[in-house]
């Protein structure tokens, strides 16, 4: 398949283990799929834990995440390790999207960032999202990363096959310094 690198930077995260659930070791998951039992499918996931392996046995729904009985868990003490855990499946396990406005996070990782003239001007680095929504990394050509929001506006083009984006910088906010919190 590739290197051990390659397995572990063309994972896609599906979701992550909560809390505990019970007394008989069950834990409760966050799904990102858009059927979140279809999690289970996966299995066995991949971790953000150096070895650690995720078997989902059973799963059902319970609002908005999946109460699941994992392999080899069997009590609330080990379930309770488990929370925080991401889980992840190779890339190439997913099918493909159907049509040229879906796409998996991870395909952007990598792909060039140009103006809207075609100038090259870096290149996605990491997709965040730490709950306000998705945020882009930009490495420039020149400089420190860049952060910024994933937006229509601002990424008006994806081109994965031919493996760039469209980019509109965001216009900066001016504030004039004898308006700004005057009390």
């Amino acid at each position: 398949m590739g290197s051990e690198k390659d397995k572990f930077t063309n994972r896609v995260l599906m979701g992550q283990i909560g809390a505990a659930h019970g007394i008989q070791g069950q834990v409760r998951i966050k799904s990102h799929t858009d059927d979140p039992l279809a999690l289970k499918n996966y299995s066995p996931l991949t971790t953000n834990r150096p070895g650690l392996e995720i078997t989902i046995k059973k799963a059902r729904l319970n609002k908005s995440v999946i109460v699941a009985t994992l392999e080899g868990v069997t009590d609330r003490n080990t379930a309770e390790t488990l929370n925080g855990v991401k889980l992840y499946v190779s890339r190439d396990q997913l099918p493909d999207t159907e049509d040229e406005e879906e796409f998996y996070q991870t395909d952007l990782i990598g792909l060039d960032v140009q103006l809207e003239d075609g100038t090259k001007y870096g290149t996605i680095t990491a997709i965040q999202n730490h709950g306000a929504g998705d945020v882009l990394e930009v490495r420039p050509l020149r400089g420190p990363s860049e952060l910024y929001p994933f937006t229509k506006r601002i990424i008006p083009t994806i081109n994965i096959a031919d493996g760039f984006v469209t980019f509109v910088p965001p216009t900066e906010i001016e504030v004039d310094d004898n308006e700004a919190f005057e009390d």
